[in-house]
């Protein structure tokens, strides 16, 4: 089968025999039913060595690190420029909505087609952390601008209390992410992405909020709903990170975890900056 997050089903990602996902060897090397025979570059659980040496190409921390740093990096860097040369105001606020939904559906476009991608492609990935960037900073200068100053910085802090979490919740062991995870996690997020595209159906055709799902207290809820779901999608991606070192996946599907891990965090800002400004317009 092929990788339980959808970011990584690429060529080589698959799941062994204990449900999880890990890096698939090539079919000579596939023998019997156990996992650990499957790929020379798992671990042995009795030795706990490698029961191959690790290719010369394999991914290695430092390069899931990096490429996140540099995805990130041309994020913040745009969403920067964007915040300084995209001000939003009353004169011009519905040019600047327009950038920043038009960089969005860029930023969509970009996603998807590196989602249907064999190969990690840098300069798509990149490209999309770039316009994502740009959403982020215009939307961003427009809740500081209408909601306060300290929404933003509490939505950034609130991502990173939330990343630091689940990441010492993971390495702690009390995450654990097996099948049934998996499939609650899809389950959710299928459901939760229904309602929001039904939501903004409602609000498109109807006016007003749609359905109430992003404002008062239903937006509370839902918000941290996705709040939930993104901390789900990140124990989901560091487990894919922690097998693809373990298997020995090339050196390229780095970029993979980069692509993953800043959709991810993207999405846990969003729904974080969602709560403080309801917060905020509630005071």
């Amino acid at each position: 089968m092929r990788s339980s997050n959808p970011v990584f089903s690429r060529r080589g990602f698959s799941r062994d025999n204990g449900g999880y996902a890990g890096f698939e060897a090539p079919q000579h090397q596939q023998a019997g039913t156990n996992p650990y025979a499957t790929n020379p570059y798992a671990t042995d659980p009795a030795t706990g060595m490698p029961q191959a040496p690790a290719r010369a190409n394999a991914m290695t921390m430092d390069d899931v690190v990096s490429r996140t740093a540099m995805t990130l990096g041309t994020l913040i860097v745009t969403a920067t420029l964007a915040w300084v040369f995209l001000p939003v105001d009353p004169a011009n606020v519905n040019k600047s909505y327009g950038i920043a939904i038009g960089a969005m559906l860029v930023a969509f476009v970009f996603a998807m087609i590196q989602s249907f991608k064999r190969k990690p492609s840098p300069g798509l990935i990149l490209a999309y952390a770039a316009f994502e960037g740009v959403f982020l900073g215009v939307i961003s200068a427009a809740v500081s601008t209408y909601l306060g100053p300290g929404v933003v910085m509490q939505a950034v802090m609130g991502t990173m209390c939330v990343f630091a979490a689940v990441l010492l919740g993971y390495k702690m062991g009390w995450i654990r992410v097996t099948r049934r995870f998996y499939g609650f996690v899809m389950a959710a997020a299928l459901g939760f992405i229904l309602l929001m595209l039904t939501n903004t159906l409602f609000a498109v055709f109807g006016g007003g909020d749609g359905l109430g799902f992003r404002s008062g207290g239903l937006g509370l809820l839902f918000g941290a709903i996705g709040v939930i779901l993104g901390a789900c999608f990140l124990a989901l991606d560091f487990k894919q990170v922690e097998d693809g070192i373990t298997y020995g996946a090339p050196r390229e599907e780095a970029w993979l975890a980069a692509f993953a891990l800043t959709m991810t965090l993207v999405w846990i800002y969003v729904e974080m900056l969602r709560i403080f400004s309801i917060l905020s317009g509630d005071d």
